[in-house]
């Protein structure tokens, strides 16, 4: 088999392992010199043995129909994103700002770009779950071929095939490669840019940095600041490593960070210039700004925590919070482990093993490049997520996923190359091991969930390392058995969570991976709608109805109030959960409950700051009435509530303050000018929660909402109530 290491594999000598520094740039060692990653990745490599490219394309197809498999149970998955995606197909200016309603009211709390392929899929196809979570699918096939095609380029094709199905096959990819969320596009462009930077370092050329720098631009306009955090290493590796004069690597960061601003600001520089007057509301600011927004509560509010406008942050370092505990060992905790983690503990060992191993190859080294690039991204990553302690979601993780999968990939590819090498083969033993008692950990934390299942991986895994620490004295024959073995161990139990993951409906804003019980956080970390069970702990002071456990009834706020509310008892009523097995609950005022899965639900037809509600056929009649004569057939507190009713009418819905109901859009001056002006029809009543998630009762929606009810008339279509907005009380 060839390899494509810098050093040949016939050669010892350090001098081997690259040009020196002052070299002219070197074309890649493939035999492929300049051809795109397209071409080579569907035609193969002359050199490849023939079952290389049937094995690639089977693992994409492999990738494709798992990932495809029961898409449309999820619906329209997160509807707070469905119905900007519905928007945007209707409307060209919903389009371009990412405004979560037709009549451009307010925008959704990111940049727009990541919402453009489900959009323009649904302009073609129609308003359905296919249509919407298709290009997603894609994405993730998308980003399995590239992580394969960055790992064979210096190493050997098994090595491509084992990142690309440790990527295909971790929990959390499978379940935002089939999600509506900003990550899917985030984690794909990630994986280029490092693609594009480990090119660079081969030959040198401007280009590849270029492409690298427009593609962490574009994805800042998926998910703002999240895309510039694997820069650093990204920039520093170039900077040291690439295989041009000093002078000249500098000029090329300098284009590829022109390159950034171009591809993220012109559509940054657009909203701002914009007259405020005649673009929706930037949804997520206090001030009607994109900057603001970027900087603040998606920038460095996820970092200390401290976000305006937001439901409040985490704890500090090693504290536990809303969004889960921080420190050193979140990534392996409880909370995010069985979404992440299966081969992390294998990844660090692996690439500690290919640095070491390449420590005495020359600067220019386009293979520890790729360790440093790779490794680089997942360790500044982890860190960041690690200790962030402002709003921490479970599946933010995906991000790690490629950058685990390439390493993992490269790793044991080099150690297999070096395993007559005895620190190579006990390394690799070493890494077999690590996957193999971690899975064990991890499955064992949901006993009951085929129990079975961790021995096979811990005896497997025990036997498979044993074997490969003599694999370089043993026959090869044998020593490929062990390597399978191994493998299979590793992946059993990411790709036993994964078949759970596919196999359920995921929705709502915060959806986890994996079986029931897999995973639980704090306030909405256990499965939102995720059709799996797994309740809510810690939440807001007195914490969410369920308090950690299934399906149990529970206080809800201090005073059956949310904040924003003056409720002095505790909310009653059936709540509207669509999970399965839906209870009376004491959590949210007017009712509000959660049903199995811990989708919040709201008395009076009305959702939650998570959720969405459910829309009765006597509510989407009432709404579809008269519609074509108004600008927005209604209006309603919070995004996820005004979603609903769009999604099931089709028609603008506004949603007063924005995803959590605290953004001041409308004020109450332009609300009651829309309502004299006859441009909303029905005012959705939100089943107590009209101060909205952290606001206070003098707050915007606060002040509508008692506005409306103290001047219109009401209507109760079901469970849900309505105020029409065209008649006085």
């Amino acid at each position: 088999m060839t390899t494509h290491y810098d050093q040949p594999a016939q050669q010892d000598s350090p001098a081997a392992w690259g040009p020196p520094p002052t070299a002219a740039p070197r074309a890649p060692e493939s035999g492929e010199p300049g051809q795109p990653l397209v071409g080579r990745v569907w035609r193969g490599r002359p050199e490849d043995p023939r079952w290389v490219r049937p094995a690639f394309l089977g693992l994409l197809a492999a990738t494709l129909l798992t990932y495809l498999y029961n898409l449309s149970a999820s619906g329209y998955a997160n509807s707070f994103y469905s119905a900007a995606v519905q928007a945007g197909s209707t409307s060209w200016k919903a389009f371009f700002f990412g405004s979560l309603d037709g009549g451009n009211a307010i925008t959704v709390d990111k940049p727009s770009a990541f919402m453009w392929p489900m959009e323009l899929s649904v302009r073609i196809f129609g308003l359905n779950s296919w249509a919407i979570l298709t290009p997603e699918v894609l994405m993730g096939v998308g980003t399995v071929a590239v992580v394969y095609a960055g790992v064979r380029r210096r190493f050997s094709p098994a090595a491509g095939l084992i990142a690309g199905a440790v990527l295909a096959f971790t929990p959390v990819a499978a379940l935002m490669f089939r999600f509506n969320n900003p990550d899917a596009l985030l984690a794909l462009l990630m994986a280029l840019a490092c693609y594009f930077v480990v090119r660079a370092v081969e030959d040198g050329r401007t280009r590849w940095l270029v492409w690298a720098g427009a593609a962490i631009g574009f994805a800042f306009l998926a998910k703002t600041l999240q895309a510039f955090l694997i820069l650093p290493p990204l920039a520093i590796v170039y900077a040291v490593c690439g295989p041009v004069r000093l002078r000249k690597r500098l000029v090329q960061l300098g284009l590829a960070t022109v390159a950034l601003v171009v591809a993220g600001g012109w559509w940054v520089a657009i909203v701002e210039l914009w007259p405020a007057s005649s673009r929706p509301y930037i949804g997520g600011s206090q001030n009607n700004s994109f900057l603001e927004l970027t900087f603040g509560y998606n920038g460095l509010g996820r970092i200390n925590g401290d976000e305006t406008g937001s439901v409040g942050g985490g704890g500090g370092a090693g504290g536990s919070g809303r969004w889960g505990a921080t420190g050193w060992d979140r990534m392996f905790n409880s909370e995010i482990g069985s979404q992440i983690s299966w081969l992390l503990p294998a990844a660090l060992i692996l690439l500690v093993a290919g640095l070491w191993a390449t420590r005495k190859a020359g600067r220019t080294s386009a293979t520890r490049a790729s360790f440093l690039v790779w490794g680089g991204s997942l360790l500044i990553t982890m860190v960041v997520f690690s200790y962030m302690a402002g709003i921490f979601h479970q599946y933010y993780t995906v991000a790690l996923a490629p950058y685990i999968a390439a390493v993992t990939g490269m790793g044991a590819g080099l150690l297999w190359e070096k395993r007559k090498e005895t620190w190579a083969s006990l390394t690799l033993g070493a890494a077999v091991v690590a996957a193999a008692v971690w899975g064990y950990v991890l499955l064992n934390r949901t006993s009951s969930y085929l129990p079975w299942l961790k021995w096979l991986v811990l005896i497997g895994g025990l036997a498979a390392a044993f074997g490969l620490v003599f694999a370089g004295r043993i026959s090869r024959q044998l020593a490929l058995g062990a390597a399978a073995v191994g493998l299979l161990a590793a992946l059993a139990g990411p790709t036993a969570y994964t078949l759970s993951t596919v196999d359920s409906a995921h929705t709502g804003s915060i959806p986890t991976a994996g079986p029931a019980g897999a995973s639980m956080m704090g306030f909405g970390g256990g499965r939102p709608g995720g059709g799996n069970g797994g309740g809510m702990r810690g939440g807001f002071g007195g914490g969410m109805p369920g308090q950690g456990q299934q399906n149990q009834q529970g206080q809800g706020f201090p005073g059956g109030g949310m904040p924003g509310q003056n409720g002095n008892g505790q909310g009653q009523g059936q709540g509207q959960g669509q999970g399965q097995n839906r209870q009376n609950g004491n959590g949210f005022p007017g009712g509000g409950q959660m049903g199995e899965g811990g989708r919040m639900g709201g008395g009076g037809g009305a959702g939650g700051l998570l959720n969405g509600a459910n829309v009765s056929s006597a509510a989407k009649k009432l709404l579809e009435t008269d519609a074509g004569q108004y600008t927005w057939v209604a209006a309603s507190v919070g995004s996820q509530n005004a979603a609903s009713y769009q999604l099931a009418t089709g028609d603008p819905v506004m949603a007063i303050g924005g995803f959590n109901g605290t953004d001041p859009s409308p004020t109450p001056a332009q609300f009651k000018k829309y309502v004299a002006d006859g441009k909303i029809h029905y005012f959705i009543a939100s089943g107590g929660m009209g101060g909205g998630m952290g606001g206070s009762s003098s707050g915007t929606s606060s002040q509508i909402t008692s506005w409306v009810e103290s001047n219109f008339k009401k209507v109760t279509v079901g469970s849900a109530t309505f105020y029409d907005l065209t008649q006085s009380s």
